[in-house]
């Protein structure tokens, strides 16, 4: 999970969704009893092909035979495939509200072979990579990017990189190391992408800590591609990133046309992020930051300042207005344009 308190957890948070889409299931059967359950339009790419591509820098669990597969502890990068049970009769309802509550996990099929060899796997299809914040167990990261991908209906090939998070409300110092140190990882998953001779573009959307491994795994990929990175990053997104602004301002003046396809989730009153700034010694934290401060270097900004939420800190899968954003962002329909604020 990616929140440094009790307040909130990822079990929590989906059983939450879960209860939400049910009673948005009887008010709009109720309403409309000629809608047949499970039908959906412009379904997402998991739904008729319920299968997660992985890369992770944790550590294997029993040789990732059984739940929880994947351990908190580091280790080599290894390349899976999990098998997702979708949800039952009440897909209508959780698609007509734009939530992905119920999949679970079947089964984790690790992969031999190079990354490149995977992700050739999506044959020419553009490929959306989730990348977790802090507190996270693999389970959780797997399910949050299945449920990001499944709402927003993206078409392509879904992946989770997930790295070493230890979940623990008291080791965000290990884990922040955890996640610097899995940065070459991400970079080798990224290098594939860049010399696919497909013409797949990868987009990124990184949670919270999860910003800081990827930046540094961008800046490596710039500084060795230069320009031409461009032409396979598609959309990238820091929801809610817990990085120092000053750092992030550096780093974004090295990325070069990438930059401009960057879109931050930003929320004043987002309270994960108010603790974490303390723990840094009173720096703002980016995805805590004003709007026009963002603005300022070029970037596209959602506040979800109004969002629903006790901490407010995961409006990327609970703000319908701001997943309708990343969406559009993916679609390649928003081009450097402001945004206001929204809410739930």
């Amino acid at each position: 999970m990616t929140n440094p308190t009790s307040l909130d957890t990822a079990a929590s948070r989906r059983a939450l969704l879960r209860a939400l889409a049910s009673s948005a299931a009887a008010l709009a059967l109720a309403g409309c009893a000629s809608v047949v359950a499970g039908t959906r339009l412009d379904a997402s790419r998991l739904s008729a092909s319920p299968t997660l591509l992985v890369a992770t820098t944790r550590k294997p669990v029993n040789g990732a035979r059984a739940k929880p597969w994947y351990g908190p502890d580091r280790g080599s990068l290894s390349l899976a495939r999990a098998r997702l049970a979708p949800p039952g009769d009440q897909r209508f309802s959780f698609a007509a509200i734009g939530l992905a509550g119920g999949w679970s996990i079947e089964a984790i099929e690790p992969m031999r072979g190079q990354v490149g060899e995977v992700l050739a796997q999506a044959e020419g299809r553009d490929i959306l990579i989730f990348i977790h914040g802090f507190r996270y167990t693999f389970e959780e990261a797997a399910l949050d990017a299945v449920q990001l991908s499944d709402s927003i209906r993206f078409s392509g090939e879904t992946m989770l990189f997930s790295w070493p998070s230890k979940s623990g409300l008291f080791d965000y110092v290990s884990d922040r190391e955890s996640a610097m140190w899995s940065r070459d990882s991400l970079e080798r998953v990224l290098d594939a992408v860049m010399l696919s001779p497909t013409g797949s573009r990868v987009h990124l959307v990184a949670h919270s800590m999860g910003t800081m491994l990827t930046l540094e795994a961008l800046r490596q990929i710039c500084a060795r591609y230069g320009d031409a990175a461009a032409e396979k990053i598609g959309a990238v997104v820091f929801a809610s990133p817990d990085i120092d602004i000053d750092v992030f301002r550096s780093s974004i003046e090295r990325l070069g046309p990438i930059a401009r396809k960057i879109t931050v989730v930003t929320a004043t009153n987002d309270r994960a992020l108010a603790l974490s700034r303390k723990l840094a010694g009173g720096i703002t934290r980016v995805g805590a930051a004003e709007k026009a401060q963002l603005e300022r270097l070029g970037l596209n900004v959602i506040d979800a300042s109004d969002s629903w939420g006790i901490i407010n800190h995961d409006s990327f899968l609970t703000n319908t207005e701001v997943r309708n954003v990343i969406r559009r962002a993916i679609d390649g329909s928003e081009r450097r344009v402001g945004f206001g604020a929204v809410s739930q």
